[in-house]
């Protein structure tokens, strides 16, 4: 199928890769401007993603379709649709705006109205939490709750840099309540259940910028809070999230103790943070190569999945919940580290990228999927596959550097580990590889933190 996306680049000339990108960068800088999404500021497909939107069809993800409308003037369903031999199709105006001379001044009045709304959002807010300053009343904790589930839905799918300050400044807004001394017990215990889900939040984003240090800082004051809180499910979160940054930093004992730690501390839980805790001592048993408590942890979150019953936590999603797509991936990931890549679990791991195939999907993290996709590319080079280790990689070396957060270079960091050691590594395919990844890991650590 020839796509009207297609048709309007061999119009304009840009049907070549080197003449496309400097355009899709100019609009990607634009955009960031227009909707202070700096994001986009890094967005830049590589070649072969460019191919398969041009020649291939292939549907692009989220940014990257609102940079091409911006690019264009089109909505992504008409850049996507079949294109026609005859006189191009109007775009859909905005505002009313002709198609002909009213897109570049309907996009200066949007801005300009989302740069006001804003605006007015923060000042309205600011104003009703100062009216009840005297005590702290229900609007106040319901403008804090909505920051917070905006949060926690939003952090597994979009780049850090899109929500860091607003999740530093939710949090300061919530602890300026909790010292104030102001709020009523049950209030008192709601404030430390926000704070503790906005420090679990912070300690992640410290994490994926690779600042381990400040990560643990925050996860133990998400630990604090979960204990004033008293609630069971958040104080094993936190246990979670302290294996998390250690099995991530290769100390797996460490790993291995908080992950343990959390089960026996908060027994009895039914949420899937208590399949997550085993899953992370899974992997941090593999980690340090201990196959025994390996099996034991993958048994037992077996168990824990067949008998989960959704909590709170659950219901707010996002990085709160272990679904069955994640669970599946930590599995691959335990048997991979212990060296395993038979067919069996080559077929896991199959599966466990298809399960984050769809980004509207409200479990969707492209952490995990990222994660999933470099546990298929080592099962295959487990089996010799170099041709398929390449293409099981390509989304993810793919990624804007934006989005290649701690995990994520780790994860690339073990297939290129895995392929200098393998029988395929003086392969041109395996050298190039290699080359690729070295340099994928480069840019992001170049970044500033």
């Amino acid at each position: 199928m020839r796509t009207l996306f297609r048709r309007l680049l061999e119009e304009a000339g840009m049907q070549d890769y080197r003449v496309f990108l400097p355009r899709f960068k100019e609009a990607a800088v634009e955009l960031a401007g227009m909707e202070r999404d700096a994001g986009l500021r890094s967005l830049e497909p590589a070649l072969k993603t460019f191919e398969a939107w041009f020649y291939n069809g292939r549907f692009p993800q989220k940014d990257a379709r609102r940079v091409l409308s911006h690019m264009t003037g089109y909505s992504i369903d008409q850049l996507w649709s079949t294109a026609s031999d005859g006189p191009l199709p109007d775009p859909v105006p905005l505002f009313g705006a002709t198609p002909t001379t009213g897109r570049t001044e309907s996009r200066a009045v949007l801005h300009e109205m989302r740069r006001t709304a804003d605006m007015a959002a923060k000042r309205a807010r600011d104003f009703a939490m100062g009216a009840e300053r005297g005590h702290i009343g229900p609007e106040t904790l319901g403008f804090l709750r909505d920051r917070v589930e905006t949060i926690v839905f939003q952090y597994p799918r979009v780049p850090l840099a899109t929500i860091w300050d607003e999740i530093a400044e939710a949090q300061d807004d919530c602890f300026r309540l909790i010292e104030g001394g102001r709020a009523r017990p049950t209030q008192a215990r709601e404030l430390h259940m926000m704070a503790t889900l906005l420090s679990f939040h912070m300690a992640k984003g410290c994490h994926d910028m690779g600042d381990a240090q400040n990560a643990m800082i925050q996860a133990r004051t998400a630990g604090v809070c979960a204990q004033q809180a008293e609630h069971a499910g958040l104080i094993a979160l936190t246990f979670g999230l302290k294996s998390l940054i250690t099995y991530w930093s290769s100390k797996g004992t460490e790993a291995l103790h908080y992950a343990r730690q959390g089960a026996a501390e908060c027994p009895g839980l039914r949420g899937t943070v208590a399949v997550w805790l085993a899953g992370l001592e899974a992997r941090a048993a593999a980690l340090i190569g201990d196959e025994q408590a390996t099996r034991t942890a993958l048994r037992r979150a077996h168990e824990l999945r067949e008998h989960v019953e959704f909590d709170d936590l659950d219901h707010l999603g996002g990085l709160l919940t272990f679904p069955e797509a994640k669970h599946l991936y930590y599995t691959v990931e335990s048997e991979v580290l212990l060296g395993n890549g038979n067919t069996q679990i080559a077929a896991l791991a199959e599966r466990a990228v298809r399960g984050f195939s769809d980004p509207d999907a409200p479990d969707w993290a492209f952490g995990d999927l990222a994660g999933a996709q470099c546990n298929l590319a080592l099962t295959r080079l487990h089996s010799g596959e170099v041709d398929g280790v390449a293409e099981a990689i390509r989304p993810v070396l793919d990624l804007a550097p934006a989005q290649r957060n701690r995990g994520i270079i780790v994860s690339a960091d073990r297939v290129s580990t895995a392929l200098l050691q393998s029988p395929a590594r003086d392969a041109i395919t395996a050298q190039d590889l290699r080359a690729e990844i070295e340099a994928y890991g480069s840019s992001r650590r170049a970044l500033p933190r």
